[in-house]
């Protein structure tokens, strides 16, 4: 029989599908196993109201090493003569090229134009396709080995359904093309992809796949045990998940997902080199194992899967087509995560604190980022360690302030022992406020950007109009500030550009002086930013502060301007300041020399 011929423009995109969309050829497998089970909904569908068509619905795989075949074959609706010329005699539809030209990329090629069976030529230098429809007795036979035609013949086949015989091209250097008969591999392929393909897909009478996605049961129907084996087999974690989030979203986009916080951060976390992502299923058809576009950045330490049947995808399955659905699952997915988020920092707090410490920094960069425009979505997802010496929540924060307190009062250092330790926090621990003890790098820019919570404004302790000074405290320090005016007017000489001012304050009880900033830019934030490339002329304006009643300042005072030792003891005081804010000295042999001198 002469070889009747593709279609011009069908004959490109074989060509185009074989060599240049798929870029993966074990998906060949999924491609045919999902049309496959297509076949058997049309059927199964069918026998609702004809009883007669219905049966023991499988898909069955028959390797051949010897002969290098693969033969998959299943039983359902089958193709009648004219349904093979239409659905395997042309790829897609006229237009289609015209199509994929216009868009001028491959993957506009959408889903529905039905070309996945095509990708079986990846494998296969010849492709037979024997099928015989249900209520037919007459079966018949496609043939082709590529874009050069294809014949249609008839034949027998016992019973309804299809049968895909690919015969494997010759082992190359780019593919061992054989290990396509491999039961390993075949078995592997199939857990892989089409776990969750609702029929059995059977080999050598072993069912391979588990037909029931756990996503789909009710979360009370499922053991923990099964959650923790699916999710250290599935992510390959050694540990248990941390917590385990399920549900099924419906509305204007449908989705079932099956999430789970790790209880550890990968070694690689807050690398560039990390990779998130969830893997996405589509009715149970694994599409890609790592979909970077359903998570944000700061929910990135987030594993699982979404399976939806709204997904529009391109012509192989193999990438997304960014539309609007798979956007619209990523909007709504992030509003379920903070959601859920919030019901476990409520109902298990230990459990919470624990994922806070391992991936707290990636919640606050949600508050911080795009210039704090997620900031009312994440505030209430974060915890600081404070005073109390616990992790606390702007929300508990709130709830514990003094009668009479306005503000929400934060200090930074590396620690929060050193933070308690800091001489501008003493007044304030002693009215018996509560101080959020800011230690990560990320800290003082998040609370900055959120501002205010529940009406109360973020207010950093070294800020200058921090202290609530009564007017009386501040006439007598407006008194002594024109008692110390010479000394102080020669400090900020000696000092220079190390400082922008020297004055008194009212905010320390037992220390002599401290550094405050006079700028947006913090001594801490400074620190920060300083440690980071392309950061140089970035500095706080730094002010030093004097307590006038203390000891060493009452001595100072007491000095000549012009006398060594006014200029030793403004250095010494400045050099504590600095190692009080745990900065660094300018000249720290200077320093020593400085202290042996003085002693």
């Amino acid at each position: 029989m002469a070889k009747k011929q593709f279609k011009a423009e069908s004959k490109k995109l074989l060509d185009l599908m074989i060599n240049s969309i798929y870029t993966n050829r074990e998906i060949f497998l999924r491609e045919l196993i999902s049309n496959c089970s297509d076949a058997i909904d049309k059927r199964h569908y069918m026998s609702l109201t004809d009883s007669s068509l219905s049966a023991e619905f499988k898909i069955e795989l028959k390797p051949d090493s010897a002969a290098r075949t693969l033969t998959i074959t299943d039983n359902g609706c089958g193709m009648t003569r004219a349904e093979m010329e239409e659905n395997l005699g042309t790829i897609a539809k006229s237009g289609t090229l015209e199509f994929k030209e216009k868009q001028n990329t491959a993957e506009s090629l959408i889903g529905q134009f039905g070309v996945g069976f095509y990708s079986s030529f990846m494998v296969a230098d010849k492709v037979t396709v024997i099928s015989r429809k249900v209520g037919e007795t007459v079966a018949n036979k496609w043939e082709s080995g590529g874009a050069d035609g294809y014949t249609v013949t008839q034949c027998e086949r016992e019973n309804a359904g299809t049968e895909i015989i690919l015969h494997l091209k010759p082992d190359d250097e780019d593919c061992a093309y054989g290990d396509f008969t491999d039961e390993f591999t075949l078995t592997r392929l199939v857990k892989k992809y089409s776990d969750y393909i609702r029929y059995p897909i059977v080999l050598a009478d072993k069912t391979l796949n588990s037909m029931t996605p756990l996503w789909r049961k009710k979360k009370s129907e499922v053991k923990k045990e099964e959650y923790d084996g699916f999710y250290r087999d599935k992510f390959f974690d050694y540990l248990e998940p941390a917590h385990v989030m399920t549900a099924q979203v419906e509305g204007n986009i449908n989705y079932s997902m099956l999430l789970f916080v790790p209880q550890k951060a990968p070694f690689d976390y807050y690398t560039r080199d990390y990779k998130k992502g969830l893997s996405l299923y589509s009715g149970g058809v694994l599409i890609m194992e790592q979909c970077s576009d359903l998570l944000p950045d700061e929910l990135g330490f987030i594993k699982g899967l979404i399976d939806s049947p709204d997904i529009s995808l391109n012509i192989s399955r193999e990438l997304l087509q960014k539309d609007r659905q798979l956007k619209a699952i990523a909007v709504s997915l992030e509003k379920k995560i903070r959601s859920e988020l919030k019901k476990w920092l409520q109902a298990d707090r230990e459990g919470y604190e624990k994922m806070f410490r391992e991936f707290g920094n990636s919640l606050k960069m949600g508050a911080y980022n795009n210039f704090g425009a997620k900031k009312d979505e994440f505030k209430d997802l974060l915890l600081f360690e404070s005073s109390e010496n616990k992790l606390a929540s702007f929300s508990e924060y709130v709830s514990r302030m003094k009668e009479g307190q306005e503000n929400i009062y934060y200090a930074s250092g590396t620690s929060a022992d050193a933070i308690k330790a800091l001489p501008q926090v003493e007044v304030f621990l002693e009215k018996g406020y509560e101080i959020l003890c800011l230690k990560d790098s990320i800290d003082e820019f998040v609370v900055k950007m959120i501002e205010s919570y529940d009406g109360k404004k973020f207010v950093s302790v070294a800020d200058k109009n921090a202290a609530e000074v009564s007017d009386e405290q501040k006439a007598e320090l407006e008194k002594k500030a024109d008692d110390y005016s010479k000394q102080i007017a020669k400090m900020k000489e000696l000092l220079g550009k190390k400082v922008k001012d020297v004055r008194l304050t009212a905010r320390l009880k037992s220390a002599a002086a401290c550094l405050t900033s006079d700028s947006e830019i913090s001594l801490e934030m400074e620190r920060v930013l300083k440690a980071m490339p392309g950061s140089e002329g970035i500095s706080a304006a730094r002010v030093l502060e004097l307590n006038p009643d203390h000891p060493a300042i009452l001595k100072l005072s007491k000095l000549s301007e012009s006398d060594e030792k006014f200029a030793d003891y403004t250095l010494a005081l400045y050099n504590a300041a600095l190692l009080q804010e745990n900065l660094p000295v300018d000249d720290s042999a200077a320093l020593a020399a400085l202290l042996v001198k003085l002693l």
